[in-house]
């Protein structure tokens, strides 16, 4: 009986060990760039990310990185040099991209359609000012950190 408990005890203790994640080699170098990066979204094809843009002046952009490529690819229509983005995300897919950025003083929450390269802006009622986003795996739901009359409050939107 004591030696049939044992391998059982050895499984259940094996199952307490702490993960030990490996990097992904393959894209970590290709993801590096100088400067800070931030607010990471990893979708089945790809990862969305704020970085510094590629051309070295410093300005940061939304990239996107095709995982099947291996690859950084454009985002046409996203990225403009006198904004500032602030947070990022992707659905599942990676179709959809879900921005919170700066322009001119004001605060913006947009949806970018990568198969379309359309960007739209997304209206808050009532009105406040977004912080953060997380977009659901279907993309068809919008989290957003937003600030009214000095306190934070989360959001949900249904997007069409």
């Amino acid at each position: 009986m004591r030696t049939a408990a044992l391998p059982l005890l050895l499984l259940l203790l094996s199952g307490c060990e702490a993960l030990r994640p490996q990097p992904e080699m393959g894209i970590n170098p290709r993801l590096a760039s100088r400067g800070d990066q931030r607010s990471p979204s990893l979708a089945r094809e790809g990862l969305a990310w704020i970085a510094p843009a590629p051309s070295g002046s410093g300005q940061l952009q939304v990239r996107w990185f095709d995982l099947r490529r291996g690859l950084a690819t454009p985002l046409p229509g996203l990225n403009r040099p006198d904004a500032q983005p602030i947070s990022v995300s992707s659905d599942a897919r990676g179709q959809r991209i879900a921005l919170v950025r700066s322009v001119d003083g004001r605060t913006e929450l947009l949806l970018y359609e990568r198969n379309l390269r359309s960007l739209r802006p997304l209206r808050l009622i009532p009105p406040g000012v977004p912080a953060r986003v997380s977009l659901s795996a279907d993309g068809r739901s919008l989290a957003v950190q937003v600030s009214r009359q000095g306190r934070w409050q989360v959001e949900v939107l249904q997007l069409p």
